[in-house]
Parts: structure tokens; sequence; C-alpha cells
């Protein structure tokens, strides 16, 4: 009997579990390592945080899933591949066999570049431990004169600050203060231009700064540091900053792009270590792809398919990613943004319709 081990609980792996439910690879012991029991949905924390959702709304039961796939669970975090031994190493001591693996964890916060990040800041990722400390930081904002900083003028950033913001103003918080800290001189870089004017109309629509053209470099317990030696006042910062590739991916021996990231065929099969297949934002595309999730949920069928060829002694099929993605953008007081190739568009309605596609895709995972 083949055994199969996931790593991780990312977008593509629940397709994997949602298909293994259905129909067991034959001949195939399948484990997954996660070290969370639940999966929560990256599309709809900014509506959590906003108030608009539940948790239990924006969360994937990958304990519940993988007992309908009929699979073993472990709630640990990988920290290598002894690929001489075929064996994956995990947190809490025990390491487990496999013929394959696959590798879809996500990202890990990206901390390296910034002094005193783990000290003074709440980075986003592991989202897990954002959600345990965020109503904490809410009542902290109660109190007189806060003000609070997002290091990162990318999509996750001004997605947050526009839900925080909206956070703020129904609870009454309107001594509370947001600011944007980016090294470009507008968020969104890589954007079409017309959206990046309509979210720099909104921030400053609903009160909220933009820092522009200098970057953070060192976060202190009142202030943030930027590189030219200035210095901003905050009571709390969240670091919302491109998200890095888990170290021991390439310490494990992947082939791996200069960032870390696992480089694949299209196949997705590592290019050192064909046995192994990756999925999600750990993988480096042969043609340069932005970290989207809707890139992951893509991956999820050809993931699957090639998963159980290669258990099964098939061919395996390769897939394209598509070269565009929609991005839809929540911009608070249920209102979001639409941008598709050099297009963008706005409004409640763009709203209403990623509500209906979030909402869609955990109901067709849900346990």
């Amino acid at each position: 009997m083949k055994q199969l081990v996931l790593v991780g609980g990312g977008h593509a792996h629940v397709h994997v579990l949602a298909a293994l439910a259905t129909a067991p690879f034959a001949d195939t012991l399948v484990t997954l390592v996660s070290p969370y029991s639940r999966q929560i949905y990256s599309g709809m924390l900014p509506g959590w945080i906003a108030g608009y959702y539940a948790i239990e709304e924006c969360a994937l039961a990958l304990d519940a899933l993988a007992r309908r796939a009929g699979i073993r669970f472990v709630q640990t975090s990988c920290v290598g591949l002894d690929f001489d031994a075929r064996q994956v190493r995990c947190a809490n001591g025990e390491t487990i066999p496999f013929d394959h693996v696959s590798i879809d964890t996500g990202l890990a916060a990206n901390l390296a570049e910034l002094a005193g990040a783990t000290e003074h800041g709440l980075p986003i990722r592991p989202i897990e431990g954002f959600v345990a400390a965020w109503p904490g930081l809410l009542e902290k904002a109660r109190q007189e004169e806060f003000k609070l900083a997002i290091v990162g003028d990318g999509a996750a950033a001004i997605e947050l600050a526009f839900a925080i913001q909206t956070r703020f103003a129904a609870e009454g918080l309107n001594h509370a203060r947001l600011m944007i800290v980016g090294g470009n001189r507008k968020p969104l870089a890589g954007f079409p231009f017309l959206l990046r004017h309509k979210v720099m109309k909104l921030l400053a629509a609903h009160g909220i700064a933009h820092q522009g053209r200098q970057r953070a470099v060192a976060l202190l317990s009142d202030h943030v540091q930027l590189e030219d030696g200035s210095r901003l006042a905050a009571d709390a910062t969240l670091i919302a900053t491109g998200a890095a590739a888990p170290a021991w991916l390439a310490a494990s021996g992947l082939a791996t792009d200069e960032a870390g990231f696992i480089r694949v065929n299209p196949m997705l099969q590592s290019l050192s270590h064909p046995f192994v297949f990756a999925a999600g934002d750990v993988v480096a595309y042969a043609d340069s792809r932005p970290k989207s999730g809707v890139f992951a949920v893509r991956a999820g069928p050809p993931l699957t398919n090639n998963l159980r060829a290669i258990c099964q002694g098939q061919a395996l099929t390769p897939w394209q990613p598509q070269q565009r993605a929609l991005y839809l953008l929540g911009t608070g007081d249920e209102h979001a943004l639409a941008a598709w190739g050099g297009f963008s568009t706005g409004g409640a309605w763009v709203w209403r319709w990623k509500d209906r596609i979030d909402r869609r895709f955990i109901a067709q995972f849900g346990a």
C-alpha cells in the first residue's frame, strides 16, 4: 500500500479532501498534517473583522473533512522533509513515512526585514494567531487617542484597513486613527491605475491616512520608524507586508526560487523531487504569478487528478494556470471593488457578488 502525506490544509488540499470523500485513492493510505483543526478562509477574514460574519462562517473544519475522507489527521506543523528516509518530520516529534507528499501550507509572515516585528508587531499570518489577538486589539482601541498602523500597502493591507475602519465606526470608536505605511507612492502597486485611484479616494473618504514613499524599517512599542529616520506614533502595529515561504522548504533540499518558493512543472511536481507535489502560495510557477487564493483554488482539481494518477501508476496531466485573476477587494461598509486586467468597477453590488462567491466556497467544502 502506498502512503501519501498532505502537508497543510490550504485551498487546493481542501479540494483533495473532498475528492477523497467521494472516491478514495486505491491502495493508498493518506495522512493530513496541519497545525490547526480548521482553515480560516482568508477571503472572508476582512468581513469577519468588519463584523459581517461569525468566525465559524469563515472556516472549514479540516478534522471533519479528514474524517469524511476516511484519512488520518495529525494536528501539528511540518518542520522538514527527510528524503533519504522518505519521512515528513513534524513539530510534535513524529515522523510520517511517505511514498508521495503534497505541500499546500500557505505562507509565513515575512518579518526578517522589519526590526522589532516579533516584539512589537502583530502579523496577519498565521491567521489563527491574528484571530486570537484581534479581540484584545479592539479592546485596546477603546482607549483615548488610539493610533493603529498597518505596515504594507498591498491588497491584504488595504482590505484590512477598510474592514478595521468599518468596525471602529460600528463600535463608536471615532477617536481611533488608522494609518497605512508603505514604500510606494500609492497603494496596490501592480494593480490597474483606475483601481488605485479609486482606492486612494476611498481611503481619504474613510479617514484612513496613507504614509507612502517611505518603507518601515523598525517597530517600537509606541512608533514605527521609517527608512529616512522619521517616526510615526502608533499604539499598535499590524504587519501585512509580502509574506514569505516557510524556511523548511529550501532547507529540506527542494528546488526553490530565490525567495524560497517551490519550483514545479506543469504537473505540479517538484523540479528536484518528482514524488513531491505542491500547490497554492508556496509554489513558484515557471511563468510568474501573483500570490492569490484564486490560483490556489483553481489548482485543486489538477492536483487531485495527478495525485490520484501517481498513486495508481497512471500518466500525469499538465495544468496551465490562467494568466489573469479576478480580484475582488472589500472596501468596508458592504462595498467592494472588482479588477480584471485593466478594467475595474465597484459598489455595493460587487460586495454582494463577492459575498456570494465566498459563501459558496465555504458551503462547497463544508463538512
